[in-house]
């Protein structure tokens, strides 16, 4: 086992902001985690979990022990009739994943290409877009808990999934311990953040096919090409062409994606919004509560293309903070709570950020 020391953390975040890790530790395999925890000097000391670091944002160096998750392997476990059941290591690079599913015959995930990240990042923020979250194609997973070593399998009740949200977003209660063995983990209040490593995700796609495509954007380019029956391989296409038209790429300018959630809020808030702005984007929810678009309310406060030093709002979509320069962590943050502050102002909603600040 390799402690590297004093690790520039720049190419293992999206944002490309200058850090360093005191400490990391390269974990490969679930063996590899097993050493740090049997370490004497290491399994004491407090861990931070980098996937793909597509996150989060980080404002100085990382003083905890880096757990840097590179575990590989894709796989198709199972087929039946009904569906195709896919096993991938956490450390796996989500899009490429998606890519080879559908390589492999293996469709239902071509929605979320071009997500960047890992894996295993990926049950973490219920990652979604296009009329697709994880949650809808999710099996199962493991994780390795940290205080005891023990390996676990979570399914989805177990883990808790939300709007871009999971038991692993939230710190559990002092003294709460996960449950031995694959016992039930309680998904309301049981927190899991900074408790358990995960390792492996499964994913269940169903059989038959079919192309989930009421969104406005895929309902757009089915208009422009005349396609209206397509395939995965073309949905794939397609979900591509919108992220790269409206999203810079991480490795030409530095960014994290979507900054901030989609707000909900209620039918009669909404009709209230509607009354001063008629042209604000919405989607109803199954639920009754309605989605309002995070971009257009940004948008809507003129922030598009403003900065605070070298942190700016993507001129092409206002819901994507990049990083011009040598953006630090805390312009990023001061940047995201001034639009935090327009927006609250001007519609009443406080927008929340969707990665992680370290």
């Amino acid at each position: 086992m390799l402690v590297e020391k004093n690790v520039p953390l720049q190419p293992y975040n999206s944002f490309h902001i200058v850090a360093k890790a005191f400490s990391l530790v390269r974990i490969g395999c679930v063996n590899d985690l097993l050493d740090v925890l049997a370490d004497p000097v290491l399994a004491p000391q407090p861990k931070f979990i980098l996937g793909g670091g597509s996150n989060i944002v980080l404002t100085g160096d990382v003083k905890p022990l880096v757990l840097k998750i590179e575990v590989k392997g894709r796989r198709l476990l199972q087929e039946t009739d009904k569906a195709w059941l896919v096993e991938a290591g956490a450390g796996e690079n989500w899009h490429e994943l998606v890519a080879w599913t559908l390589g492999q015959g293996y469709p239902g995930l071509e929605n979320l290409a071009m997500i960047p990240g890992t894996v295993g990042a990926s049950p973490v923020q219920n990652i979604g877009a296009y009329g697709i979250e994880l949650q809808d194609r999710f099996h199962s997973l493991d994780v390795v808990d940290l205080a005891t070593g023990t390996t676990h399998t979570l399914d989805a009740a177990q883990c808790g999934f939300g709007y871009r949200d999971s038991v692993f977003k939230h710190a559990a209660p002092e003294g709460d311990a996960v449950p031995a063995g694959n016992g039930p983990v309680a998904a309301a209040g049981f927190g899991l953040r900074d408790r358990v490593v995960i390792t492996h995700v499964r994913f269940l796609l169903p059989k038959p096919w079919k192309p989930v495509l009421g969104y406005a954007d895929l309902e757009r380019k089915m208009q422009e090409t005349g396609i209206t029956a397509p395939d995965a391989q073309q949905v794939f296409d397609w979900v591509c062409a919108i992220r790269r038209a409206k999203l810079p790429d991480p490795e030409q300018m530095g960014n994290a994606g979507s900054f901030f959630k989609n707000p909900t809020v209620t039918r009669e808030q909404c009709d209230d919004i509607i009354q001063r702005e008629p042209r604000i984007v919405h989607y109803p929810m199954d639920n009754g509560s309605i989605k309002l678009a995070a971009g257009w309310l940004i948008d809507a406060c003129g922030w598009k293309g403003k900065s605070v030093g070298n942190a700016a709002v993507y001129e092409r979509q206002a819901l994507v903070l990049v990083n011009r320069g040598q953006a630090t962590g805390g312009e990023v943050m001061t940047l995201a709570g001034a639009i935090q502050t327009s927006v609250y102002e001007r519609f009443g909603i406080m927008l929340e950020p969707e990665p992680v600040v370290v």
